[in-house]
């Protein structure tokens, strides 16, 4: 078991070890689905809901199954929360599930869900397991959304566009035209669009962090204000 403490588990799934941005994990459905924000968010929930419920049932049962079969039961118990996501949406959301399409089945071999199971869930407690998945979860959505919302801002000059697939009639209102009806940019929906919009965050994060760390060093070698007498004694040849 490890020593993790939550603080540390927020940190890691948001920021420092973010399945998205640090890990690059998932790029496939990261990469084909966030042209709009309401893709991005129908995946992203998906995802997150498989990532608490696996790391949940993980934690259960980490002390009852061998390592001959440990990593494919964890695929199984995965499948089955993917499955269960795919009939509420189907359910649900049937056009948002239409449009996302092989993406739902596919977060079954999503590496960012395995590996938690693998690294974090079978090691600990069943609530950090839980915040643990919560957290990635959140932080993978976090990426799917910006992802979502530049591409599609940039590339069909909207916001909030055919919100009512995942929110019901009552969403049809939220969308936002800031540059008119007429404007498009084509590649920012295409997937040289998706390459850059990811490569640009990675260098927000990398530069966010890079400037954290020089703060933190000055910090701690910090000069001494002011000179300090010295006081000698003995013979000096």
């Amino acid at each position: 078991m490890s020593d993790v403490t939550a603080s540390e588990v927020v940190k890691n799934g948001l920021w420092t070890n973010n399945p998205a941005l640090v890990q690059l994990l998932g790029l496939c459905p990261l990469l084909a689905v966030t042209g709009s924000v309401v893709n991005a968010l129908g995946l992203g929930i998906a995802t997150l809901a498989v990532l608490v419920g696996s790391n949940t049932i993980v934690s259960l049962i980490r002390n009852h199954v061998s390592d001959a079969v440990r990593l494919p039961a964890f695929v199984i118990i995965i499948a089955a929360f993917v499955t269960c996501a795919e009939l509420l949406m189907k359910a649900f959301t049937y056009d948002l599930y239409q449009i996302l399409g092989i993406f739902i089945p596919l977060i079954v071999t999503n590496c960012a869900i395995l590996g938690r199971a693998e690294a974090f869930a079978s090691k600990n407690k069943v609530g950090l397991a839980a915040l643990d998945g919560f957290m990635m979860g959140l932080g993978f959505l976090a990426v799917l959304v910006a992802l979502g919302a530049i591409r599609e801002l940039l590339g069909a000059g909207t916001l909030f566009a055919d919100m009512h697939l995942l929110f019901g009639a009552t969403a049809s209102s939220w969308v936002l035209q800031p540059f008119g009806e007429n404007y498009s940019f084509l590649i920012a929906l295409l997937p040289p669009g998706a390459f850059l919009v990811t490569g640009f965050l990675i260098a927000i994060k990398n530069a966010i962090d890079a400037v954290n760390k020089r703060r933190a060093d000055a910090q701690r070698i910090a000069p001494v204000k002011g000179a300090k007498r010295i006081r000698t004694t003995g013979h000096i040849s």
